[in-house]
């Protein structure tokens, strides 16, 4: 007789419905071990056959998932009676404290350093907010098991007393593979690529700006722009730049991943520029491993985290991100020497398949939900 399988539970108010994160790394991984359930805003229940999803509605403001989609989850799934929750989002906090009532262990991840980003947030700030997440946030840090996506976080998460784990948030090269091309001949189309969240702190007027030198010389481009836009169409045009390069920009929203990255082939480079505020510059971005995947040169900032990536493998170029004459001059490089760009694209391939891939941490989760259900977690070391 098969015994019964410890049920998880797996909490986001915000995450989209195809995060690949949660969807295509860890609920199928988990789900071979365990009894998965995930409630999440605007869920798609064939993302992972194997997972019980919940629906949940999407809020922008977490004032409103405070006291309305935290309540939700609470009523849906409390009669669940999961052995364990995994939880993403800072406003869930409070509420875990239910569960852990209950018998369940809870597993917090960090995926945002707020402490040095909430005064960034467009909608979600203010005093009063920025108070109670730290007050609950602090009691975290004592009575969960947390999960960070990058090791910048322990200069400021300290004095933990549950086990963790830094999981990093490298690509997993099974789904990034059946989008790899060969690399692009000179006669083809030039077209860039960019996946990811849009914002001014991610540098979208350096962006513009470079592709408005670029025009001068090469016309005939295309950047395809995949993922939210934080600022409105009123904000574009009211950018000299965009005026320029509007016809050579693609912006199609947030999508699934599968989507996305058929887009991708045949890119000359991809696009991964973030400015030196918040966490940036000690936090990877995911992008810029995805790209290395499929084999495309890499255009991202300066941070000596970065370089230490992209200028060791020699597999793109680390630029000032609020500098659009260097971001023209490393596109003008890679258009112009397509036998250098594919070797960087096949450097940066190299050490994806080395280092900078899921397997890696695949192991660090499951070894961290084996001892946060372990009965005697306070006395287990850390995951390292």
């Amino acid at each position: 007789m098969n015994q019964k399988r410890q049920r998880i539970l797996h909490i986001s108010t915000a995450h989209p419905p195809y995060d690949p994160r949660i969807m295509y790394k860890y609920l199928p991984v988990l789900a071979d071990e365990y009894d998965v359930y995930c409630a999440i805003p605007n869920a798609d229940p064939n993302v992972s056959p194997k997972v019980h999803f919940i629906k949940l509605p999407y809020y922008k403001h977490v004032i409103l998932r405070f006291f309305i989609t935290c309540p939700l989850i609470v009523w849906k799934t409390v009669r669940l009676r999961p052995d364990l929750i995994h939880i993403y989002s800072a406003e869930f906090l409070p509420y875990a404290y239910i569960y852990r009532m209950l018998g369940a262990a809870v597993i917090y991840e960090v995926q945002e350093n707020l402490y040095k980003k909430i005064h960034l947030k467009r909608h979600n700030r203010g005093w009063l907010l920025k108070r109670a997440f730290q007050f609950f946030d602090q009691k975290a840090r004592r009575d969960f098991s947390l999960i960070f996506t990058e090791h910048g976080y322990l200069t400021t998460y300290t004095d933990l007393a549950k086990p963790y784990a830094i999981i990093y948030n490298y690509p997993l090269l099974p789904f990034l593979d059946s989008f790899r091309r060969t690399y692009r001949r000179a006669s083809d189309p030039i077209d860039f690529f960019y996946i990811g969240w849009l914002s001014f702190e991610r540098s979208i007027v350096t962006l513009l700006e470079g592709m408005a030198l670029l025009k001068s010389t090469h016309p005939n481009f295309k950047v395809h722009l995949f993922g939210h836009c934080s600022f409105t169409s009123q904000d574009l045009e009211a950018l000299p730049a965009y005026q320029l390069v509007k016809d050579n920009l693609i912006f199609y929203g947030y999508t699934d991943q599968a989507k996305a990255f058929a887009k991708a082939a045949k890119s000359v480079a991809g696009l991964a520029l973030l400015k030196p505020v918040g966490d940036y510059p000690e936090s990877y971005t995911t992008k810029m491993f995805e790209y290395m995947v499929l084999g495309l040169p890499v255009i991202t900032s300066n941070f000596p985290l970065y370089r230490a990536v992209v200028e060791e493998n020699r597999c793109g170029f680390c630029i000032d991100p609020t500098d659009p004459v260097a971001l023209v001059e490393s596109l003008r490089f890679l258009i112009d020497h397509p036998t250098e760009a594919e070797q960087m694209g096949k450097r940066g391939r190299k050490a994806a398949e080395t280092t900078y891939n899921w397997s890696s941490e695949q192991p660090k989760l499951l070894n961290l939900y084996k001892l946060s259900l372990s009965p005697n977690n306070y006395e287990l070391d850390p995951v390292r």
